[in-house]
Formats: structure tokens, C-alpha cells, sequence
């Protein structure tokens, strides 16, 4: 276990980003803001441990894909936090197909770029160090 402080940079402007969309309606909140919604959960993971990309995004994804499959049920009910808006908003209350979509896009859009970062460093390692004149 590691801190990286640029994935947790990125993880609170995502944050930040989710924040302000949750003030505005239609496809930018339910679309975007689930496209953005894996991606910010993948920096945070990533400010903390260094997994591989591939495995962290199918990781992230089967979390998102659990959460949006207990919509389906009555979930917050049986554990007792239906009258919790903070929990109605974190796990959502309504199954759509659409949201699967855009975590998918979301995780895979955040693997392409976090692979080719990393290829990029390792091929370009004078970028992580800095020298001064």
C-alpha cells in the first residue's frame, strides 16, 4: 500500500467534477456523471495501491455493476438505510441499462489512459525527475 498524490489529485477534481453535475439534470447527470463516477472510484483506488490497470478497472466495474444490479431489489430497505439520502445517492434507487453503459465507457475510456501513462513513463523516465538550473 502506497499514496500516489497524483491519482488522488485527479480522484478529488473527478469529485469535485461529480459534485457540480449533481446540480444540473438530464444526460449530463445520469450519463456523464456515471461515466465519471467509475473513473473518480478508479483514482481513488489508485491513490492507495498500485494495481494494474486491467485488473483495477474489472474491479471497479464488478462494483458498479453490483451496486446498479441491488437497484433491483430492496437492498437499502433490508439493511435498514431507505430514509438516508447520502445512501439513496451513493447506491442510487433506479435500475437502468444505460448506466451499465456508461460505466463500461467510463472504465474502459480510464484503462486506455492510465496504459499508455505508464508506457509513456517507463519509455520517458526524465519526465518523473525534475532538474534544476
Amino acid at each position: 500500500m502506497t499514496f500516489n498524490l497524483k491519482y488522488f489529485i485527479a480522484f478529488v477534481l473527478i469529485l469535485s467534477t461529480e459534485l457540480v453535475i449533481a446540480t444540473t439534470s438530464g444526460f449530463i447527470r445520469h450519463t456523464f456523471g456515471d461515466f465519471l463516477a467509475v473513473i473518480g472510484v478508479y483514482f481513488l483506488f489508485k491513490s492507495f495501491f498500485n494495481i494494474e490497470p486491467i485488473k483495477l478497472g474489472i474491479g471497479v466495474l464488478a462494483l458498479a455493476f453490483t451496486i446498479e444490479l441491488l437497484q433491483l431489489t430492496p437492498f437499502l430497505e433490508h439493511i435498514g438505510l431507505s430514509e438516508y439520502r447520502m445512501a439513496r445517492i451513493a447506491f442510487g434507487s433506479t435500475f437502468n441499462y444505460g448506466d451499465l453503459i456508461a460505466y463500461s465507457l467510463g472504465i474502459l475510456s480510464i484503462i486506455k489512459i492510465d496504459l499508455i501513462i505508464i508506457k509513456y513513463l517507463k519509455t520517458n523516465p526524465k519526465v518523473l525527475t525534475y532538474q534544476s538550473q
